[in-house]
């Protein structure tokens, strides 16, 4: 029996926060018990470049530890989704910042609005990140809420973990509008 096995692509413009989402999702799959790896890499110009993070979750052994073809993309940005977008496994997942992507390479893309749901949530659009990362989780199950929640806690900078855990709270409520065919 083949272990389970999940790519995920997060990318974004440099300073919406790809990477730190990144370590989050692998921190709390760490502590499900799972397997993984965690890449990032930056565009030229860090701050407005584009920027991913790449983790792979695996009940069993990883052999290669960058996403070859994600089953789950997490575009935060236009730039992103027509970089990473298409790049994705057929049946894979695409959540859209609908804030800031307007074009996907697919029709079945779940596009929610990230950054204004995290300034309306937390008064910080910055917290966008968290926000997807709630979104990611509550379709998926790719990581437990409670690993999700202990990762933010633990990850999150210094003096900002409560306002995170509003963020990831609204993202997982938006996650159970998307199921419930609202948006």
């Amino acid at each position: 029996m083949m272990a389970a096995q999940y790519q995920v692509r997060l990318a974004g413009t440099g300073g919406q926060g790809a990477i730190l989402a990144g370590i989050l999702l692998a921190e709390a799959a760490i502590r499900d018990g799972k397997n993984v790896t965690q890449t990032q890499s930056y565009g030229p110009e860090a701050r407005g470049g584009a920027s991913r993070s790449e983790v792979v979750i695996s009940d069993g052994e990883i052999y290669y530890p960058k996403v070859l073809q994600a089953d789950i993309t997490l575009c935060m940005s236009q730039e992103a989704c027509d970089r990473y977008g298409g790049e994705r496994s057929r049946s894979g997942l695409l959540i859209l910042d609908s804030d800031h992507v307007s074009r996907a390479p697919t029709t079945m893309a779940v596009r929610v609005p990230l950054t204004s749901l995290a300034k309306q949530v937390t008064g910080r659009e910055i917290t966008a990140n968290v926000v997807g990362l709630g979104v990611l989780v509550g379709l998926t199950g790719i990581v437990s809420r409670e690993a999700m929640e202990e990762a933010v806690r633990a990850r999150a900078p210094r003096g900002t973990a409560e306002m995170n855990l509003k963020a990831l709270r609204a993202g997982f409520e938006a996650a159970e509008r998307v199921r419930s065919g609202g948006a």
